[in-house]
Formats: C-alpha cells, sequence, structure tokens
C-alpha cells in the first residue's frame, strides 16, 4: 500500500513537471507599445496568448507634450516586449527603460526595422513598409518566446499582411491618377504617404521647424504663403493634434483662396484599426485631390 502510495506521489510529480511549461505559456505575453497604432498590431499578431498595453492613445493629445506617469512605468517594469517608434520620437521610453533595465525584456524599435536614424522623419506609421515588417518581428518575437504556438503567430500576421490589402490597392491607384501633383503641409506627419502617393509635398522646411517647435523662417514662411495664394498646390494638409496662431493663419489662407484642407492625425482614433484609419485619411485626400480647381 506504501509502495502504491509512493509511486502515485511520484507520477504526480512527474505529470506536474511535464505540465510546467504548458502552463507558463498559458499567461500571455504581456506587451507594452508606445503608440497605439503599434499596438493595435501586437494584438493582431498575438491574438489570444498576449496583453497589450498601449501608451499614447488619445487622439485630442498633442503626442510631443506628452509626459510619463506612475502607471507607464509600472506597465514597463512588468512588459515582457516593449515597442517603441525611435528616432526621436518617443524619447521618454527610454529614459523609462533604463530605469527598469530587465534582462529577460526584448525591445522592438521600429526606424530600425525599416532603416530609419536619427534626423529621419519620425512619423514611420505612415510608411507603407512599416506595419508589415512590425508584424513579421513580433511574430519572430513571440515564436521564440511562445515555440508552441508558433503557428498560431505565423497564420495571424499573414491574416494582417492580407488585411492591408485594400490599402496598398488604394495607394497605388491614387498614386496612377495623382503621381506629380503638388500638396503642401504645416508638419511632415503625411508626409511618407505623400511620397507613396507619388505627390510632390512643398515647404517641407517650414514643416521642420513646426515639427521642432522652433520658429519657421520669414522666407519660409513667405514661400507657404505664396504657394497657398498663387494656387501652387491642390491640397493643404495639417495635423488634427498640433496648432498654433501660424498654422491657423495658413489654413484660413487655403480656405480664401479655395484651397481643400485635409486633417491627419498622429494618433489612431479609439474603436478602429491601423487599415481603416489610413483609409479615411486617403478617402479624404482623394476627394480634395479630385475638386476642380476653382
Amino acid at each position: 500500500m506504501r509502495l502504491t502510495s509512493q509511486l502515485a506521489q511520484a507520477a504526480a510529480a512527474v505529470l506536474f513537471a511535464l505540465l510546467m511549461p504548458a502552463l507558463a505559456a498559458a499567461a500571455p505575453i504581456r506587451i507594452v507599445a508606445a503608440e497605439n497604432f503599434y499596438g493595435g498590431v501586437a494584438a493582431a499578431v498575438g491574438g489570444a496568448h498576449v496583453m497589450v498595453t498601449s501608451i499614447l492613445k488619445n487622439p485630442d493629445q498633442d503626442p510631443h507634450l506628452f509626459e510619463a506617469n506612475p502607471s507607464t512605468a509600472v506597465a514597463l517594469a512588468k512588459a515582457e516586449i516593449v515597442i517603441d517608434n525611435g528616432i526621436g520620437y518617443d524619447p521618454w521610453m527610454h529614459d523609462l527603460l533604463r530605469a527598469s533595465k530587465r534582462s529577460e525584456r526584448s525591445v522592438i524599435t521600429v526606424a530600425d526595422l525599416v532603416g530609419k536614424k536619427s534626423g529621419d522623419n519620425p512619423h514611420l506609421w505612415y510608411l507603407p513598409q512599416t506595419m508589415p515588417a512590425l508584424a513579421q518581428a513580433l511574430a519572430a518575437e513571440l515564436a521564440r518566446r511562445d515555440p508552441a504556438h508558433r503557428a498560431d503567430y505565423i497564420a495571424n500576421r499573414d491574416a494582417f499582411d492580407a488585411s492591408l490589402a485594400p490599402l496598398n490597392r488604394e495607394i497605388q491607384e491614387m498614386r496612377a491618377q495623382y503621381h506629380g501633383l503638388a500638396i503642401t503641409a504645416t508638419e511632415p506627419v503625411f508626409n511618407y504617404m505623400a511620397t507613396a502617393l507619388g505627390l510632390i509635398v512643398r515647404n517641407r522646411r517650414f514643416q521642420l521647424s513646426v515639427m521642432n517647435n522652433t520658429e519657421p523662417r520669414a522666407s519660409d514662411i513667405a514661400a507657404f504663403e505664396a504657394d497657398l495664394k498663387m494656387r501652387r498646390v491642390k491640397v493643404l494638409i495639417y495635423n488634427r493634434q498640433t496648432g498654433g496662431t501660424l498654422t491657423r493663419h495658413l489654413q484660413r489662407l487655403a480656405r480664401q483662396t479655395g484651397i481643400p484642407i485635409v486633417g491627419v492625425s498622429e494618433t489612431e482614433p479609439p474603436g478602429t484599426t491601423y487599415r481603416d484609419w489610413m483609409m479615411r485619411q486617403l478617402s479624404a485626400l482623394d476627394k480634395a485631390l479630385a475638386e476642380p480647381a476653382r
């Protein structure tokens, strides 16, 4: 009887040892994304096996004015995978990571995935190849951490890539229709997408000054105003989440001269997806570019 009891205990111990990896893998992998559009990709690729927290998610907030709080630090301290934009867009993330170092934590910097460096336009989510590159990196990292669900991560990545097909088609169709047209913008937020559409973006030096919170040169302001007054551009694009006296002045001038204005944002609106967010903005731009000259 005693031998039977010992054998039962031994069998239970072996069973528990065998189940331990499965139990550990069952816990969701914690992912923290600096921006919510990257968090959306993480949720799509990770599916039921991840728990995603996005830090910048308020479309009414200027991302450049964001200040980390204790809850942000706590989320990062627990994260196993962190996604940041890099190249100076979310520098607070690096400060927090240095303050809570974890050897087992992985950091995916999106700028590195698409070959961008300091000084480049940091609005990388408007670059069409960015999200597929992130989905690929996430699938690889999740499969490394959780090989039991590798097939799920690969299938989720492929499904995410497939979901972008309508967006890629829209970009190609608009490029065929509007390639070579000139537009302008108060900031370089949308410039990667504008380039993908084959549009010529004027007043880039003015945009960099506004993005970097420096006063544009008088000559750059004058050139911008002349483009609007002389109707050298088809559309004015502005950032819905930031603004100032000068940018509002340029919007008024565009309205006075009959140039369509299209707003874009730096944060994905709640209750939507990256693809649908981009599609809505492209639809608004398509309508503006198609307007006949007044």
